[in-house]
């Protein structure tokens, strides 16, 4: 069996996990400044309690003998793995295994013949189904640590295989076949995105690659965040741009400078042939983000219109949000707010909160919801993005005495029920502003939620702390979140609805004027 080599910054499984989320987050762990940290996030830190105490409940169930290597630190650690894989036993818990610069510590080994296969347990499920299109793919974030583990394996000529296993909150076992594609549609195999992820690492480690902070949506969440939005909007990185995200502002940044720079050149010089000179950056793409450098140089006036929007007109508005326990997989709050004739004075807040954590909790309140619903017909109904429509899909399959699938396919038709997000505002507006997150366009529009941190992670927390201890203010809170969540959506329609006439057209026009 190959000795270890000692290396001062081995690669690491939570090293590679960072990397495909964020690059710039393993340059920042390694070599920035603790002082530029943020607090951890609240939610991040029930994440980590909730997937501690999942894998406790996972190992105390466990029906089948174990070694169990917790006692066990650093080099111990790995020299009590080495021998128990030494000796044949049959799986291993919280074990160490290294080799060469790469180190690992894999929540379970199980004996496979006369090798090893890796099985991390995860606190989440073992694919992607947040969006009913991505049901059934891979994690590219557990792919790659099963990978490392793999790997490790290999060099110790203990592997059972490029297959790792992935134990999930749903208590399924999922493999990870690392010489398949992540996707149906995919080019490279897991095992190839690996060895792509490995080899930045390594760049990173040994400072030969250079990461640049970027602008996304998941960075929120990141104790580097503010250190690295200070950065990206004084270097007015592209990222800055909705959409453009990291890819893209690499494939540009050696010709596009800054937002300003883009804002002020002619895209049309970048186009070759029917293509641009931008990897899979095509034409149609180019000039829309062309137009999003203007709004955020302020070279255009504001939102508009790239087209008219049409919307429904009945007496009764309502405006819908749900709220999500993803970790528990229960959807707790159903929240609606109605109005009449427009008329804000007639504005009413209905919510329906789960009276209990388990399914009958869950069924009951999605039950008052969809009867609620069902007796404000006639009615247009508005919410933000298609999260509202997915899950309540997946509630009608779990409860199907409730309703059946063509009522809800009845209740989200397009033409009474408006998906704010993807029907109009990614489709036929144009903000500027860094994001098109329902927080970020109703602020601009001059809209404040009531809490001082609001978002959906937080809500999360928030019921979290309820459910142990039951406190009614805690409840509320979270009720008002919703509340304004609702209330926000109807501030954005109107807002829309005032963008009537400021296509891109008639701005041209007022800055002539």
């Amino acid at each position: 069996m190959p000795q270890h080599q000692s290396i001062d910054t081995p690669i690491t499984a939570s090293m590679l996990y960072d990397l495909v989320t964020c690059p710039h987050r393993v340059t920042m762990d390694l070599f920035g400044n603790p002082k530029e940290k943020d607090n951890p996030n609240p939610f991040v830190e029930l994440l980590w309690e909730k997937g501690t105490l999942y894998e406790d409940e996972v190992i105390q169930n466990l029906k089948l003998p174990f070694l169990d290597l917790r006692k066990f630190a650093g080099a111990e650690k790995a020299a009590a793995t080495r021998k128990a894989m030494s000796e044949g036993v049959a799986l291993i818990y919280s074990g160490r295994i290294e080799a060469d610069d790469l180190l690992g510590d894999p929540d379970l080994l199980r004996k496979e013949g006369s090798a090893y296969a890796p099985i991390d347990i995860k606190s989440g499920a073992g694919e992607e189904g947040s969006d009913e299109d991505e049901d059934g793919k891979l994690k590219k974030t557990y792919a790659v640590q099963l990978a490392l583990y793999v790997d490790i394996l290999e060099r110790l000529r203990l592997s059972a295989g490029k297959v790792g296993y992935i134990w999930d909150i749903h208590g399924e076992e999922v493999a990870y076949r690392l010489d398949d594609t992540r996707t149906k549609t995919g080019k490279e195999t897991l095992w190839q995105e690996y060895q792509n992820c490995l080899t930045q690492a390594r760049g990173i480690v040994n400072r030969s690659l250079e990461t640049l902070p970027a602008c996304a949506s998941v960075c929120k969440l990141c104790h580097w965040y503010s250190s690295c939005l200070k950065a990206v909007k004084a270097a007015d990185d592209l990222s800055l741009i909705p959409e453009l995200g990291r890819t893209k502002r690499d494939a540009m940044m050696n010709e596009i400078s800054s937002v300003l720079a883009f804002a002020e050149c002619n895209p049309e010089a970048y186009f070759d042939g029917k293509k641009t000179r931008f990897a899979r950056i095509g034409q149609d793409t180019l000039r829309k983000f062309h137009k999003r450098a203007k709004l955020l140089a302020g070279h255009d006036l504001g939102p508009y219109l790239k087209e008219p929007i049409i919307l429904p007109s009945p007496p009764l508005e309502i405006f819908f949000d749900i709220e999500v326990d993803t970790m528990r997989g229960r959807c707790y709050l159903h929240g609606f707010i109605e109005r009449l004739n427009r008329d804000n004075s007639t504005e009413q807040y209905v919510a329906f909160f789960m009276d209990s954590i388990d399914e009958r909790g869950e069924e009951a309140a999605f039950d008052a919801a969809w009867r609620y619903i069902k007796g404000k017909q006639p009615c247009a109904i508005y919410y933000y993005s298609k999260y509202e429509r997915t899950i309540w899909r997946k509630l009608q399959a779990k409860y199907p005495r409730i309703c059946n699938s063509r009522d809800i396919e009845s209740l989200f038709n397009p033409g009474m029920t408006i998906d704010l997000y993807g029907d109009v505002v990614r489709s036929k507006t144009e903000w500027p502003t860094y994001d098109h997150s329902i927080k970020t366009l109703a602020k601009f529009l001059g809209f404040q939620w009531r809490d001082t941190h609001p978002s959906g992670a937080a809500s999360i927390q928030w019921f979290d702390e309820w459910v142990k201890l039951g406190d009614p203010k805690m409840k509320q809170r979270i009720l008002d979140y919703n509340e304004d969540d609702c209330r926000a959506t109807r501030w954005l329609l109107d807002g829309l609805r005032n963008l009537s006439n400021s296509t891109n057209d008639t701005q041209e026009e007022k800055k002539a004027g």
